[in-house]
């Protein structure tokens, strides 16, 4: 109960009257209204000015007229190396008091918050404003503007494109700001936005001023495997390939360089001007109208080869100077060849001119003209009658082309490949690059042409066919094919005959069949024709039934008995023989000029 009246009495107790400082209680409210007026009103997430008053090698002290002082971290203001007491500086207010009655304000925040706004009143406004390049970042750089990163592009730095970002690095440059992305709060900027409407005037400027012939100074903006683009200032202009030196260029790295200023002349542009064609060798005089004027068909050149084809090969004699030199003109041989064979790009060779034609800038050179003409002593090495090696070329329907050396070429006519056979095409007696003898039958100085034969290298075997098988001779013989209603009768020596199909009846009245081994009797001989008629039929037609040897012929056929036994041992042994086997012919014929 005692209790309960102490504490009621401790509620009803004046402590305002125990006050020592001699104020009464209005005195003090209105006091305390006088010194709540000498504060500044804030609210808290809001940016207000304050004045520096100290710096320490942490904290920067700032006073915002509130009833604590705020402190920053010193590290806020690096961008700003001369900040002083007594400057004035944005912070924002985080908290008025923390749980240690600490106001919390940043500067930081304070200069993104007033840079976001200012940000995007630059974007509608579209002012120019300066930055700082603080470092490179992939596609671009990192740009400073008001506190605030910014990305700048590789493609917005310059109209011209930049090889090397780092040169930028620590610089600063002018802006405008092109896009912001609100939701990501992300700035992009342009350098090259400032440039383009500098440019946009003196490209209206240039463009108007265009002429056919007219001579501008500018830099190589781009180099391509065609042509150099060329920044006239704004306008842009390509150079081919073929306009930028009178000789060869196989690229344009190896006349210009990038950033490299120069002189252009303008050739050519479309009605809008938007293409410019350009040209730098027609600042330099042709290199035609400077050649040696003493220069003629027949004097000797050198150069080097500066392109290959199959026709030919164009040889440079001096810058923009070229000669053509055709497969042709490069061997004194006909067959034909590529002119890789000769030479390749880059050789040194030496020439002789052929023709010159200083109007058409058009000149032929040969290099088989440096060396001896085969054909010059042609009858001399080779003399009609005289036997040499060839080697086989190729072939055509009617002969054989060889080659007795280089540059010298014959004909071998399919009739004068061999005696006997018949040969349908060359191919079957003789095969590409293969040597055989040859005989030199004609020589056409003139046209540049020999006939050659290879028969000739033996003696005709139809001289001792004659004598053999003569009209009424009788010979053993193998039909071999039927052609034309007529068998193709085997004879000795390789020799064929032909029996029409009349005279292929034999005695029981059946007609004699392929692969059938039967006598003949030789009923027509023509030498030049080198043809042989024989008939089966005759031979029972005319009683002569079986005979036994080529002696019982008629008349042109007829001989000695010692012929008729040589004859029948020939035929025993070498029915089907080839042009080989002559030597038992040449005996025979001995023996028969004997006889006679």
């Amino acid at each position: 109960m005692a209790k309960e009246k102490v504490l009621q009495g401790t509620a009803d107790f004046d402590w305002e009257a125990l006050a020592m400082d001699g104020y009464s209680k209005a005195q003090r409210s209105e006091l305390s209204d006088k010194y709540e007026q000498t504060l500044t009103s804030i609210n808290e997430k809001e940016v207000i000015e304050g004045t520096v008053v100290a710096i320490t090698k942490k904290e920067v002290i700032i006073n915002i007229g509130y009833k604590s002082e705020g402190v920053v971290a010193a590290s806020e203001f690096r961008y700003n190396a001369d900040l002083k007491a007594g400057d004035t500086v944005d912070v924002y207010v985080e908290c008025q008091e923390d749980k240690s009655g600490q106001l919390i304000v940043s500067h930081r925040t304070a200069r993104m918050h007033k840079a976001w706004i200012r940000v995007n009143d630059v974007l509608r406004t579209g002012e120019v404003i300066t930055g700082y390049v603080k470092c490179r970042t992939k596609g671009g750089l990192i740009v400073d503007v008001f506190g605030i990163e910014a990305f700048l592009p590789g493609s917005q730095i310059d109209v011209k494109p930049i090889r090397d970002y780092d040169i930028y690095v620590g610089k600063n440059m002018e802006f405008k700001v092109v896009k912001i992305n609100q939701e990501f709060r992300n700035v992009v900027v342009s350098h090259k936005a400032l440039i383009e409407a500098e440019l946009e005037e003196q490209k209206k400027q240039i463009i108007s001023g265009l002429e056919k012939g007219q001579v501008l100074e500018g830099t190589v903006k781009n180099i391509t495997s065609y042509g150099v683009f060329i920044d006239l200032g704004g306008v842009d202009g390509l150079i081919h390939i073929t306009d930028l030196s009178w000789g060869r260029v196989n690229h344009p790295e190896e006349i210009v360089e990038l950033d490299q200023k120069l002189n252009v002349v303008i050739l050519d542009f479309d009605d809008d001007k938007k293409r410019i064609a350009l040209g730098l060798k027609q600042l330099q005089p042709h290199p035609w109208d400077s050649l040696d004027g003493n220069l003629k068909v027949g004097d000797k050149v050198k150069g080097k080869v500066v392109v290959m084809a199959d026709y030919g090969a164009f040889i440079e004699i001096a810058p923009g100077v070229e000669g053509l030199i055709h497969v042709s003109e490069m061997s004194w041989s006909q067959h034909l060849r590529s002119a890789q064979d000769f030479m390749n790009v880059g050789e040194a060779v030496e020439a002789v001119i052929l023709t010159l034609d200083r109007e058409e800038r058009k000149m032929s050179l040969g290099i088989k003209q440096l060396m001896p003409d085969p054909w010059e002593a042609i009858e001399a090495k080779y003399a009609a009658g005289t036997k040499h090696k060839a080697k086989v070329r190729n072939f055509t329907n009617f002969g054989v082309f060889v080659e007795l050396e280089e540059g010298v070429d014959g004909l071998i006519h399919i009739s004068d490949l061999s005696w006997q056979k018949k040969i349908k095409h060359p191919s079957e007696f003789c095969k590409v690059s293969d040597e055989m003898e040859v005989v030199v039958l004609e020589i056409d100085r003139e046209n540049r042409r020999i006939s050659l034969g290879h028969k000739q290298l033996e003696e005709n075997p139809w001289d001792v066919f004659e004598t053999i098988f003569g009209e009424g001779s009788v010979h053993q013989g193998t039909i071999i094919d039927m052609k034309d209603k007529s068998g193709i009768v085997s004879l000795p020596y390789g020799v064929e005959g032909i029996c029409p199909s009349k005279h292929l009846r034999k005695e029981d009245g059946s007609n004699a069949k392929v692969e059938e081994v039967l006598d003949f009797k030789v009923i027509e001989f023509n030498k030049e024709a080198k043809k042989i008629v024989v008939s089966h039929t005759r031979l029972f037609e005319e009683g002569e039934d079986k005979p036994a040897s080529a002696a019982k012929g008629g008349k042109k056929g007829g001989g000695t008995s010692s012929t008729s036994q040589a004859v029948k041992a020939i035929n025993q042994n070498t029915e089907k023989s080839t042009l080989g086997d002559l030597d038992a012919l040449a005996e025979l014929k001995e023996k028969m000029d004997k006889g006679k």
